[in-house]
């Protein structure tokens, strides 16, 4: 895996041995970007269950100002504090080294820009963090959230949380879903 595009272009990052983690390939996180790509420069980006930190650290790399890690996987943390490092990113990221439920209540932002999730698959919590996401005052009608998903994933509850789909992925195996928060 490598750092796609930016000021850290072709680095190659390190990933997490084992089966606990499942890092986006390079073809669909390039993919993913270049559908975002004018809303990351400046952003204020959290990339939610992070692995190894490589879509954080691919929204840094093409101008996010400040990139959220929440990770509470030891093996993946240690990959994230090296692959910022690795990249010069550690001034401009915070890393929350706790549970994804508990870790949400932590950030202290006015505004997130973009949010992106990439839970396990088989962990069916997307509900759950969208019931906290509601509460945050950082996610606005204007924050981007993006979950990657199993094609089959069905996201109907999202309304009922005051989120709304307004754009789907779809890849050979998985896609990324687009949501708002709801007005």
């Amino acid at each position: 895996m490598r750092v796609i595009a930016g000021t850290a272009r072709s680095l190659k990052l390190k990933t997490p041995e084992g089966l606990d983690t499942r890092p986006t390939t390079d073809r669909i996180k390039e993919t993913l970007f270049n559908m975002i790509q004018m809303e990351v420069p400046g952003s204020i980006f959290i990339d939610l269950f992070a692995g190894s930190g490589g879509i954080g650290i691919e929204a840094l790399s093409r101008g996010a100002r400040h990139a959220y890690f929440v990770e509470n996987g030891k093996e993946a943390i240690s990959c994230i504090q090296d692959n910022l490092a690795f990249t010069k990113f550690t001034d401009k990221a915070t890393l929350i080294k706790q549970d994804i439920l508990g870790a949400l209540s932590l950030i202290s932002e006015k505004e997130a820009d973009i949010i992106f999730m990439d839970p396990p698959y088989r962990a069916d919590c997307e509900r759950s963090v969208f019931s906290l996401l509601a509460q945050q005052k950082y996610v606005t009608e204007d924050t981007m959230i993006i979950v990657e998903a199993e094609l089959n994933k069905d996201f109907s509850f999202l309304e009922e949380l005051g989120f709304t789909v307004w754009k789907e992925k779809n890849y050979k195996t998985n896609k990324h879903v687009f949501c708002r928060k709801v007005k």
